[in-house]
């Protein structure tokens, strides 16, 4: 009896076992499929040693893959904003590319992109933290892949803070009293506050979405709407003109992200707002400084307030809907996600670029490191805003309207306007939201 049940489960096994190998070598066969073509990568890598580490990382892809070119281009982002929003109708847009949270919607709009659910599934979605995924989900499709977080806070100078016995400032009011008393004392060596209203970047936007977000409020409101005649932005907008007028280098006026970056690296600003990256380029600039830096949680209104103006950037990589070669683009972005890989990247700029993945925040190879481990409370600081704050307009989800906010520099044209011009703020802030509003009507 017993050798009459057996004999034929042995057989059965047997055969599934046969099945079983010979849908695995068919599987195996196809993820092996060898690649062949020719791919452009545009990103936003500027700067230094992140730059070089995406280079080699798609040099070793191709010494694994000799079939496929990768030529990479690199932009910044307001020159990345115009080369792809002017290439889509020439079709001059690349096969994969990272991009800003808020030009994704825009991306999305205009059918340029290809949905990434199914390879966030291959990667793991579980192991994504979920705030960036459902950043760039829309219409029930996530349409780019985190690759890395950041966030803005305040940075200050703890020497200068002890040289005019400052204590670290946690109120709007107080960042101005102390960068006045530092400015005033360091007559022109150092900078209390520099305000960077460059008509060629978003800083303006950013600094009063600081502004307004710390008074419970937001430039874009729950509708749609344009928010800058409401109190919270008429004296967010009245707060940076008067910080400017006694706080700030004049030319600052046409001060773009870098430009403003550059002052607190070379040690001529005493307090900024902006994230981890501040920690290279101290060390590059004045490495004499770095014992020197920190960060706290951005300014409230008032003390022991719990709204902050926080803005998250969870930088995507997307893959262009034009690409012949999506295969090779989605394979090139598991090879950037290998673990040792992923987090070589990361540690080309400490703290500057916080990881996508959940199971790195015990990882000790990342914590180990030495930048990572001397500005833990820096990490903290910038962990917590990551994980509370938002794109600037996307307080409400995705949508197209923030990036025009963020685009189309009519908030840094309003503080031109009035510094410049001498407009009235209340008649220059009516204008400004009247042309926001316009513009939102052309998406809907």
């Amino acid at each position: 009896m017993k050798k009459r049940i057996v004999l034929p489960t042995v057989i059965a096994v047997f055969i599934v076992g046969l099945l079983f190998a010979a849908c695995s070598k068919q599987r195996s066969s196809a993820s092996t499929k060898e690649l062949k073509g020719e791919i452009t990568f545009w990103h936003s890598f500027s700067q230094g040693p992140r730059m070089e580490k995406i280079q080699k990382a798609a040099e070793l892809f191709m010494a694994e893959n000799p079939g496929v070119k990768i030529t990479i281009q690199t932009f910044s982002w307001p020159d990345f904003y115009t080369k792809w929003t002017t290439g889509l109708a020439s079709g001059n847009v690349p096969d994969m590319s990272t991009a800003l949270p808020n030009h994704v919607p825009e991306m999305i709009d205009a059918g340029a992109l290809i949905p990434m659910d199914t390879l966030i599934q291959r990667i793991g979605k579980d192991r994504f933290y979920p705030a960036p995924l459902t950043e760039m989900t829309l219409d029930d499709r996530i349409w780019a892949i985190p690759l890395y977080s950041h966030a803005q806070v305040m940075w200050y100078r703890k020497d200068l803070l002890k040289k005019y016995n400052l204590t670290v400032p946690q109120t709007w009011d107080e960042v101005y009293d102390a960068a006045l008393k530092i400015t005033e004392g360091e007559k022109g060596a150092v900078y209390g506050c520099s305000v960077p209203l460059g008509m060629n970047d978003m800083m303006a936007t950013r600094y009063l979405n600081f502004y307004v977000r710390s008074c419970g409020e937001t430039l874009l409101t729950a509708d749609k709407k344009a928010n800058l005649t409401s109190k919270a932005a008429i004296d967010g907008i009245n707060y940076w003109i008067k910080m400017w007028k006694a706080c700030s280098p004049k030319d600052s006026l046409n001060f773009n992200v870098l430009d403003q970056a550059t002052l607190y690296y070379q040690g001529k600003n005493a307090f900024d707002f902006n994230s981890g990256f501040h920690i290279g380029g101290v060390k590059t600039n004045t490495p004499d400084l770095l014992n020197f830096i920190d960060c706290a949680p951005m300014p409230s209104l008032k003390k022991d307030d719990i709204k902050r103006g926080y803005e998250t950037s969870n930088i995507p990589v997307v893959i262009w809907k034009k690409s012949k070669h999506p295969e090779i683009c989605e394979a090139f972005i598991v090879f950037l996600y290998d673990t040792d890989r992923y987090i070589d990247f990361l540690l080309s700029v400490p703290v500057g670029m916080l990881p996508a993945f959940k199971d790195l925040s015990t990882n000790k190879t990342f914590h180990q490191d030495a930048v990572v481990a001397q500005f833990s409370n820096a990490f903290d600081v910038i962990s917590n805003a990551v994980g509370t704050g938002t794109a600037i307009g996307m307080e409400n989800g995705p949508c197209v309207e923030a990036g025009l906010l963020t685009t189309q520099r009519v908030i840094e044209n309003m503080f031109h306007q009035i510094i410049v011009k001498g407009v009235d703020v209340h008649t220059a802030a009516e204008s400004a939201e009247k042309k926001l509003n316009e513009l939102f009507e052309t998406v809907k």
